[in-house]
């Protein structure tokens, strides 16, 4: 007796994020179709032109704008940016270091400090216990 697998797919948009862009830029057959995991695995090993592309120049999607400017998605929210940027764009608000955008690198440094102070705090207490 075999088993038969059934393949696994998923919504263009789950594999937009998964592939870290913006599912309105990518190409109509893409948007249109559903994406098996083995061709999600096929783009991600050997990303096409469309997707090299994208990556390269945008527009991305806000995970990828917050973490190319250093900040949270919230912190996007925050300075009044809610459309996806191209490269060019996120280089310009670097370039112009507005004070909103200060503040929000600023209040992700502590964050990062916070949790990395959390971290060293419980292993110091796991090793304690052993």
């Amino acid at each position: 007796m075999t088993s038969h697998q059934t393949t696994q797919t998923m919504k263009p948009a789950t594999a937009a994020k998964k592939l870290g862009v913006y599912l309105e830029a990518t190409p109509a057959e893409f948007q249109e179709g559903v994406v098996s995991r083995t061709e999600l695995n096929a783009l991600q090993a050997d990303p096409p032109q469309w997707l090299q592309e994208l990556r390269r120049n945008g527009p991305h999607p806000r995970p990828v704008v917050a973490a190319k400017l250093g900040i949270s998605i919230s912190g996007l929210a925050r300075g009044g940016v809610t459309e996806p940027l191209t490269t060019e764009q996120i280089d310009a608000l670097k370039q112009e270091s507005p004070e909103w955008l200060q503040q929000e690198r600023a209040t992700q440094a502590e964050v990062r400090k916070e949790a990395a102070r959390i971290k060293e705090k419980t292993a110091a207490r796991d090793e304690q216990t052993r």
